[in-house]
């Protein structure tokens, strides 16, 4: 029921016109200072699509905002499934607690399914918001802290030893060769999503909004024996002193994209390498990211951060489950349940090395789940058997689970790199 407050509340896509009110609460939701200027209008108009925009208005107050964009997700064995992104999201103060984000996040998801999207998929600041429109948390992140001089490196170390290089680069150069390797790493990465030129501009410092902050960062590629990159870096050091005359150094690492394991190792190795450089913080990586076992002293990496980074709302149950792959050979007969009606109904899934069929069905289910647990199942991140557990599935049929973790698991974990 629309609270008597909301009910005067009208949601609807933003014209070029709306866009300053928009971009004041978008502001005001942020908590960023409540002032924009002509060239934040003027970005925004250049940058935004307006049929993927929307607002909550208030009169002729902007108090909500809401977008999306076109965005591929890669699906465990390196097939890229439409996806629509998220992002945005605000309710005014003001305008809390009336049902604003629903009617937003609704029309979107329904225009979402219409437009043919597979999954719908966000990177939320809050974990209890999302979840009752049918998302889920589908793959986490980790960062680790290496402390570089207990890690038993090699200090002599002056380059790769398989006939490659790291070399030092500009923005320009990474704009041109990066996302080549981005595109080899998201071909067989499951959880990996596209990215436009508009994020690789954005990500080297070009055409930022009007205040926004930005540090230089320095850039490195690695090329292969035969000149080809396979690899990039970006990373910022801050420096300091130990309070005697000795510098140290951490080097924050922004982006670390390999496309070979060569150049995964000879990039973290370069990093660790660094002159006055005591300390790496690795930024994003999947929870089995290959770096601490690449160290001597895999001691040296400690955990400091470890969260859910990107949440997966699934649209299209048939397109999904076969758009993947499965190491083994098995069939499941799956309900899934979803109150808002995008995703519910029976469906049975054959699957095998060599493809998956899956279709609706009016047989007995072997397994129920919520379609928010569905994203992390699909992305090979959950156990089915610990969502019994859990009470976020039930298995109808004794062994069901087993079964089903067996045909849905993935050699490797999700990997998100990317906010958005």
């Amino acid at each position: 029921m629309t609270s008597p407050a909301a009910s005067g509340v009208v949601v609807r896509h933003v014209t070029e016109d709306d866009f300053p009110d928009w971009l004041l609460a978008h502001k005001v939701g942020f908590l960023r200072p409540p002032v924009v200027t002509d060239e934040e209008v003027a970005l925004r108009r250049k940058v935004l699509d307006p049929e993927r925009t929307r607002g909550a208005f208030d009169g002729a107050r902007c108090v909500g905002t809401f977008l999306s964009f076109a965005q591929e997700l890669t699906a465990v064995g390196g097939t890229a499934v439409p996806a629509g992104a998220v992002t945005g999201v605000t309710v005014s103060p003001t305008h809390r607690r009336r049902g604003v984000l629903s009617r937003m996040m609704n029309a979107e998801l329904a225009e979402a399914k219409e437009r043919g999207d597979v999954v719908s998929t966000l990177c939320p600041t809050e974990y209890p918001i999302y979840g009752r429109y049918g998302f889920g948390p589908a793959a986490w992140t980790t960062v680790w802290d290496v402390d570089v001089t207990r890690a038993g490196l090699d200090p002599r170390w002056s380059g790769p030893e398989d006939g490659g290089r790291v070399d030092l680069v500009d923005g320009a150069a990474i704009r041109e060769t990066a996302p080549a390797v981005h595109d080899r790493v998201r071909a067989v990465r499951h959880g990996v999503v596209s990215r436009s030129e508009r994020v690789w501009q954005r990500d080297t410092g070009v055409d930022l909004a009007p205040g926004e902050p930005w540090t230089e960062p320095f850039y490195v590629v690695y090329r292969d024996a035969s000149g080809e990159p396979a690899g990039h870096a970006a990373y910022t050091v801050e420096r300091e002193r130990d309070g005697g005359a000795q510098p140290i150094g951490t080097a924050g690492v922004r982006e670390l994209m390999a496309a070979t394991p060569a150049a995964e190792r000879a990039l973290w190795r370069y990093l660790c390498a660094i002159d006055r450089v005591t300390r790496v913080r690795s930024g994003r990586r999947a929870p089995d990211d290959l770096l601490p076992e690449l160290l001597p002293d895999p001691r040296a990496a400690r955990v400091v951060s470890h969260v859910d980074l990107l949440w997966v709302r699934v649209l299209d149950v048939v397109r999904a489950l076969e758009s993947r792959t499965y190491e083994t050979a098995g069939s499941l007969v799956l309900e899934v349940r979803d109150r808002a009606g995008l995703a519910e109904g029976r469906f049975r899934l054959e699957a095998s090395p060599e493809g998956a069929a899956c279709g609706p069905t009016t047989e007995t289910p072997e397994l129920i789940v919520d379609v928010a647990e569905l994203g992390a199942l699909w992305l090979g991140e959950s156990s089915v058997a610990r969502l019994v557990v859990l009470g976020r599935a039930e298995e109808t049929r004794a062994g069901a689970a087993a079964r089903a973790d067996l045909l849905l698991r993935a050699a490797r974990r999700a990997w998100c790199p990317d906010v958005f």
